[in-house]
């Protein structure tokens, strides 16, 4: 009778042997395993660099656009061509290095282009707000309609308040009952402008030179004897 476990095993045994870098047992129950495989050809496939471009690639572009990457690979090539038969993998680093420098150069320039650009636009912002909309005759006709517009409204609202406080104007009789103070206003005003009145002199003569007839030194003067019409 056949056992196919023993013969299972012996076989697992013998691929392990012949294939110690790439098999690998999985699981044994059931019994799993890998064998990578790889063509015997290519180990014969030497690479010639420096006669060939070397192999490359760009794992990272941090920073960098599409236009950016696809630049660099381009100048890469070229370098590579440029440079066959020689060892040139500094002189590749060398050349990405230099393409890293201009680009970052043309970011800080782009940049304090657009710094530019908008401090520009917000001056002539600033200068349009302080002098203001060209007049023409079609902004200046519809300034003008509103214009008057707003005054005559002003007109009506000022008629109004004119036409309601007739109405309610008050009598002097009204005004005094409403406050009897005012008949003390005078001396209020007196008092609050001080106690003295300038009085212009100027405006009387003298006593002494007033010449007054006194009735009594007339020699015909009687107080009994009056003429009646």
């Amino acid at each position: 009778m056949t056992d196919y476990s023993e013969e299972q095993r012996n076989e697992l045994e013998a691929l392990e042997s012949i294939y110690p870098d790439s098999f690998t047992v999985l699981s044994e129950n059931p019994t799993t395993f890998t064998i990578t495989v790889t063509s015997e050809a290519g180990e014969d496939d030497e690479k010639k660099y420096p006669d060939e471009t070397p192999l490359y690639e760009i794992v990272s572009q941090e920073n960098l656009d599409d236009n950016d990457v696809t630049d660099i690979i381009k100048l890469l090539e070229q370098q590579a061509e440029e440079n066959l038969g020689m060892v040139m993998i500094f002189t590749l680093v060398s050349a990405v290095q230099e393409k890293l420098n201009e680009i970052v150069d043309q970011m800080k320039t782009r940049r304090e282009e657009e710094k530019k650009q908008k401090e520009k636009e917000a001056e002539e912002e600033e200068k349009q707000r302080f002098h203001g909309t060209p007049v023409t005759i079609e902004n200046f006709l519809n300034w003008k309609a509103k214009f008057d517009a707003e005054l005559l409204e002003i007109k009506r609202k000022k008629m109004k308040e004119e036409e309601q406080a007739g109405k309610n104007k008050l009598s002097g009789k009204q005004l005094f009952e409403m406050d009897h103070n005012l008949d003390t206003s005078d001396i209020q005003f007196l008092e609050e402008a001080g106690n003295s009145v300038e009085v212009d002199e100027s405006l009387f003569q003298e006593m002494d030179d007033l010449e007054l007839e006194d009735e009594e030194d007339d020699p015909d003067y009687n107080p009994v004897n009056l003429d009646s019409d």
